[in-house]
């Protein structure tokens, strides 16, 4: 569905169609419902968006979503400042912090290192890192990228500029997923469970 201007259905799924794994159908699918089904929900979802769009900005310290200039996470004088957690996205930092076992500091690169798309060490703030990393409060620099190859790349990059430096870096362990049987865990998991055993 093609949005011509002043149609503002084909706008809606236009828009729709932007989020993370959505396609035509799907991006259909929600607007038909949303405007024929549960136009309350879709008026509360406009505001909320709105709201988001207007008054959500990236925290002055570690880069998270915020409303104030500095997060909550930030300014909790119950946090370890001696360690330092660098995830790739805000949606990240709050996977970790759902498992309720860290209770240090956070840096959000806000991507990953990708040089076919033109996505650099500028692109993802590591210099902003390095100067927080070394503002001699730091002990530990821990790299919780993801494990995809770009992850891996920018892991990579972070812990060899960190380590010429003298700060101790670690990267989260990798290995096989609790509950799960070996003859259906992926080779390369397997294999990292082993150099990775302790």
């Amino acid at each position: 569905m093609k949005a011509s201007s002043g149609d503002a259905l084909a706008h809606l799924v236009e828009a729709l169609r932007r989020l993370p794994g959505v396609g035509v159908k799907s991006a259909q699918r929600m607007a038909y419902h949303l405007l024929q089904h549960d136009q309350p929900a879709a008026s509360q979802l406009a505001r909320a968006l709105d709201a988001a769009v207007q008054k959500v900005q990236h925290c002055e310290r570690c880069h998270t979503f915020t409303e104030q200039p500095v997060c909550a996470t930030c300014l909790d004088p119950q946090r370890d400042p001696h360690q330092l957690c660098v995830v790739e996205t805000p949606a990240d930092q709050a996977a970790v912090e759902r498992t309720g076992s860290y209770r240090g500091l956070y840096f959000v690169l806000m991507g990953k290192l990708s040089p076919l798309d033109g996505v650099g060490a500028h692109d993802i703030g590591l210099p902003a890192l390095i100067e927080r990393a070394f503002d001699e409060v730091v002990q530990e620099v821990i790299v919780a990228t993801n494990f995809t190859a770009e992850g891996e790349v920018t892991a990579h990059v972070i812990a060899e500029a960190l380590k010429s430096r003298g700060l101790r870096v670690t990267r989260l362990a990798r290995g096989v997923p609790i509950g799960s049987e070996l003859e259906y865990v992926d080779l390369g998991t397997i294999a990292h469970a082993f150099s990775e055993r302790r």
